[in-house]
């Protein structure tokens, strides 16, 4: 499902640069889960990033369900992205204008999920994160637990074929991590691809593989 072949990223740094990724081969197989672990720096939110097809400035080759990225225009990765994607991000990226219904919403709405369809998810999921009461409310009026909760919401809503997490729990406490976990987990046993970066040990030990990052390097 998802595979690079000695991907790798740099940016600028004075008159040399400075290498986020180097070499890295990473293969993914359709349903399966994996947890990438390591230190901050390492280079994990930067792959997640490059997988998630949020970042296209980078070398080697990324194919994501047989289609090779780079030779894929912006509109095409746009609609693989918008058709094969959910992202929980690490700092939610909530759009602050539009209510926690309107930001379940959204992605479907990008789907062209019929309206009725649409609705009873966005119904399902405020129920099941419980946050039926808040559904009104704008991002600004949650606390960041909250808001983590309505990213993930937000991010599983579409059933994704595969699913990216960055840190998914970090802003929640314990029973509401576990709570997340257990979404994620369900989402994997209906086929759904997971790719979760995570400094969690206990979130981790859920994946079915663990690999590890350091200084921009596979280990």
């Amino acid at each position: 499902m998802l595979q690079t072949q000695h991907l790798e990223k740099s940016i600028p740094a004075g008159p040399s640069r400075l290498w986020l990724l180097r070499q890295v081969n990473f293969n993914v197989g359709a349903g399966e889960f994996v947890a990438i672990t390591g230190p901050s720096g390492a280079g994990k939110s930067t792959l997640l990033s490059i997988l998630g097809l949020m970042d296209h400035d980078f070398q080697g080759e990324y194919l994501l369900d047989g289609q090779r990225v780079s030779a894929l225009n912006g509109k095409s990765r746009q609609a693989l992205q918008r058709d094969a994607i959910g992202f929980i991000f690490q700092h939610y990226h909530l759009i602050d204008d539009l209510t926690v219904a309107e930001n379940l919403d959204l992605p479907l709405s990008y789907r062209n999920v019929p309206a009725s369809e649409r609705k009873a998810r966005v119904a399902d999921a405020l129920d099941r994160f419980r946050m039926v009461g808040k559904k009104d409310l704008y991002p600004r009026q949650l606390s960041g637990g909250q808001q983590q909760l309505v990213a993930v919401a937000r991010a599983t809503i579409t059933r994704p074929k595969v699913l990216l997490a960055d840190e998914p729990t970090g802003a929640l406490h314990s029973s509401q991590g576990e709570e997340i976990m257990n979404v994620i987990g369900e989402l994997h046993r209906a086929g759904s691809t997971i790719v979760m970066v995570t400094h969690n040990e206990v979130n981790a030990a859920r994946a079915q593989r663990r690999v590890s990052m350091r200084d921009g390097w596979l280990e």
